[in-house]
């Protein structure tokens, strides 16, 4: 009966990590698409506000519009947020994870030399 008992204990606490895990990576991944938007991706404010919006949702990320800031100051920029997203630590037990983000960059505004060679556009 114990080791039935540590078998069930082991095996909640590894699909907790698990899902804790999962939304970790799904987090830092989200967080690295908006360095990588906001260096290299996005001319103003609000491409960049825009471009946030859809890759929270392309990361299932429940992001809304009012949850971050973007901020610009000559070639730094600035993208401040969170967000909570309920995970299922147990079965029918789900908790309100709260997640948060910055990212602060300088942007790359120098043109590319006249006969470089020409990178292809990268897919989002």
């Amino acid at each position: 009966m114990k080791l039935i008992i540590k078998l069930a204990i082991t095996a909640l606490l590894a699909n907790a990590a698990f899902r804790v895990g999962t939304e970790y990576l799904a987090h830092y991944q989200f967080r690295d698409s908006v360095r990588e938007t906001a260096m290299f991706g996005a001319k103003n404010d609000e491409e960049l506000s825009q471009r946030v919006i859809e890759l929270a949702e392309n990361h299932n990320i429940p992001l809304e519009p009012d949850a971050f800031i973007v901020r610009r100051d000559g070639r730094e920029a600035l993208v401040r947020g969170s967000y909570t997203k309920p995970i299922q630590i147990a079965p029918g037990f789900p908790y309100q994870w709260k997640f948060e983000f910055e990212v602060q960059v300088f942007t790359n505004t120098v043109p590319p030399l006249p006969g470089a060679p020409v990178r292809p556009a990268r897919k989002p």
